[in-house]
């Protein structure tokens, strides 16, 4: 059951100039591996860090650099999360959370699907496909 959506959306070379103006960002926005990346990939993590707050309700125990995006073999991009954040998605009841990102023409996107098992207790802070005793809302 979907329990949250996010979308967030980028302007690459915005993005680009305010990492270059205020360099500490990268310490505190990406993990070790993902800030040897180039910018525009940057961009689509950050577009998909905010888009994962938004599809979890708001960012109560989430924490940017435990949250990392990782890659399958396939190049399908994946959430790797630790520490808090681990717990407050395993806390809210999620368990998939699907990630698309793209970057073309200065913009990168990222689009979160955060799902629940049916029948879960899933917080009602999560959307309008929160269980309650009386069934879904």
């Amino acid at each position: 059951m979907i329990v949250g959506i996010g979308v967030d959306l980028v302007d690459i070379p915005r993005f680009e100039r305010t990492i270059a103006r205020t360099p500490r960002l990268l310490d505190r926005l990406f993990s070790d591996a993902e800030r040897r990346l180039k910018p525009h990939s940057l961009a689509a993590r950050y577009a998909a860090k905010e888009a994962l707050i938004k599809a979890l309700g708001g960012s109560d125990g989430v924490h940017w650099t435990e949250i990392e995006i990782a890659s399958e073999a396939s190049g399908r991009p994946l959430f790797s999360l630790c520490g808090s954040t681990a717990a407050v998605v395993a806390g809210r009841g999620i368990t998939a959370l699907h990630l698309s990102m793209s970057h073309d023409a200065g913009l990168a996107t990222a689009y979160v699907v955060a799902e629940a098992d049916p029948g879960s207790d899933v917080p009602a802070q999560l959307g309008a496909a929160a269980r309650t005793p009386e069934g879904t809302v």
